[in-house]
């Protein structure tokens, strides 16, 4: 491959090593789920649908990925949660 084939990352890419970790949210039997949505548009910034969506997965299937970036960026999320009492973890 010359230079100018190259392929560069796209402008909105992240390319530092720690750009892909995950937020999960864990399924518990404590919170409802109304309470879980409202925080999740209230921490995490998610739309109505989108936080159901996560709610109902984490829910069926145990744990769902409901951000991923940096683990500067996730570590804002994760403590405000933890405090919510909600289950995460940062993978």
């Amino acid at each position: 491959m010359t230079i100018k084939e190259k392929k560069l990352p796209d402008a909105g890419t992240d390319t530092r090593k720690d750009s892909g970790r995950k937020l999960i949210l864990f399924n518990d039997d404590i919170n409802t789920f109304d309470f879980v949505i409202e925080t999740l548009i209230e921490v995490c910034g998610h739309d109505p649908h989108q936080a159901e969506n996560c709610a109902l997965i984490a829910h069926f299937k145990g744990k769902c990925a409901i951000k991923i970036g940096a683990l500067e960026d996730l570590k804002l999320c994760y403590e405000s949660l933890i405090l919510k009492r909600l289950t995460v973890k940062i993978q």
